[in-house]
């Protein structure tokens, strides 16, 4: 059977808060660092002072600031002993607040003299100073990044408490390109995907492949059109409820909404710019539900032309930065390279005719 588009189109703010009732956020999972990357960070361990002591931050001999003053090229000061040498990383000796490079002092046996003076502090890594005591490792609701990571493994965890919903992606035959630039996006999110592809293109293989019990979220890809072969929509009505298809959205018009049970289900276009903003401005809010994320930072600058929109249709524009101005590329329709160029995007809503030119404008970055 071939589907057809309703005649009015579900706007935007419907199909999100019909695919939000009664969804609430994943339980906190413990994962090894390495897999904690892009999850969102939840009961985040309060970490001990790092370095927990005072350390050498480079080569060189650990010596007392105070016993240096007034030392010289010119006035050399004579030591009664050898300093101690440390390797960058070495603990400072007792005593000594400072390190010299190896030039700044002369030895000659048991004898050295000191050509240079010092200031407490100098060629020294002071305890606490890359991480104070009681710093939580992430920040509680936001993405566990890199520099997350680094903190964390130094501090000597193992394992972090995050969310991580379960993504199960059907991709339908005829839109392998777009499903794999779904399930990268979603991999780099944070999220758990995996990805399966219907057995043919008609609507019983693709209902036998919409299995939402590992999943606290299911995409489907390709076939959601109105041509005689899109049938993953009638698929999904079939094993479960379509609450909306037909959106009013561009691109992401043919996109549609509904439940496999009490898993929300989004069925994406095939064409990859209409897959793309359907995800933007259906999937990541989603997805921030289920992750219990904080909202997410918008960057305000000035439109540098201005953005034309019709009324009653949220259209999303793709935007590069460009001399600290936001550069439209695209709205409605996108070129790839477009996709590939731009810096962030904004949802135009269906209230609005667009943005003069010089107009701030908050708009999400692509990569956070």
């Amino acid at each position: 059977m071939t589907q057809r588009l309703p005649s009015s189109l579900t706007p935007l703010d419907t199909a999100l808060a019909a695919l939000l009732r009664g969804v609430d956020a994943v339980a906190p999972v413990e994962l090894p660092l390495a897999e904690a990357i892009g999850c969102v960070a939840v009961g985040t361990p309060l970490l001990a002072a790092y370095p927990p002591r005072d350390m050498a931050a480079a080569d060189g001999w650990a010596l007392s600031a105070n016993d240096l003053v007034g030392a010289s090229a010119y006035a050399p000061l004579p030591l009664a002993m050898a300093p101690a040498w440390v390797d960058a990383g070495d603990a400072m000796p007792e005593g000594c607040d400072c390190v010299l490079d190896a030039g700044a002092v002369e030895v000659s046996g048991p004898l050295a003299q000191v050509l240079a003076e010092a200031v407490p502090g100098q060629g020294v890594r002071r305890a606490g100073s890359d991480v104070a005591a009681r710093t939580p490792a992430g920040a509680e609701g936001y993405p566990i990044g890199p520099a997350d990571l680094l903190i964390a493994r130094v501090a000597g965890l193992e394992k972090l408490f995050v969310r991580r919903p379960r993504l199960r992606v059907v991709n339908v035959p005829g839109a392998t390109t777009t499903a794999r630039m779904i399930a990268e996006i979603a991999r780099a999110a944070g999220l758990d995907v995996k990805t399966f592809e219907a057995g043919a293109r008609d609507e019983a293989s693709i209902a036998e492949a919409l299995d939402a019990s590992p999943s606290d979220l299911l995409l489907t890809v390709g076939g959601s059109g109105v041509g005689r072969r899109d049938a993953a929509v009638t698929a999904l009505a079939r094993r479960g409820e379509v609450l909306a298809h037909g959106l009013a959205l561009q691109p992401g018009r043919t996109a549609a909404v509904g439940r496999l049970g009490r898993v929300p289900v989004v069925a994406l276009p095939c064409s990859p710019d209409h897959a793309l903003a359907a995800w933007l401005a259906l999937v990541l809010p989603l997805i921030d539900h289920l992750s219990a994320r904080r909202p997410r930072r918008q960057v305000s600058l000035p439109l540098a032309r201005k953005i034309t929109s019709g009324v009653g249709i949220a259209e999303v524009a793709l935007l590069a930065e460009e001399h600290h101005a936001w550069m439209p590329l695209a709205v409605s329709e996108w070129p790839l390279q477009a996709i590939a160029r731009a810096d962030a995007w904004l949802l135009v809503p269906a209230s609005h005719e667009g943005f003069a030119a010089g107009t701030p404008v908050g708009a999400y970055l692509m990569r956070e």
